[in-house]
């Protein structure tokens, strides 16, 4: 079979034209394109700024296990028998 004639991809080409139109293909491509720039240039940044400014802090504390807060809980079992 090998590859496809030019023939082949310029019936592809207006199909694609047909169902999508010309405006939409080249809108496509644009976007695309705005995406490549801003993948690159983000990639050329040191740090993230953008996700150290919008991250959130911690609202509380969070204790870790093993460590006394002053309250006593009586989580485990004190069955005698």
């Amino acid at each position: 079979m090998g590859s496809f004639s030019i023939w082949h991809w310029l019936v592809v080409l207006m199909v694609v034209l047909l169902l999508f139109g010309s405006g939409k293909v080249s809108n496509l491509m644009g976007d695309f394109a705005k995406g490549i720039k801003a993948f690159k240039k983000n990639m050329a940044d040191d740090t993230d700024a953008s996700m150290e400014a919008t991250a959130e802090k911690p609202a509380g504390n969070i204790t870790g296990p093993g460590i006394n807060t002053g309250a006593t809980s009586n989580a485990t079992s004190t069955h005698q028998s």
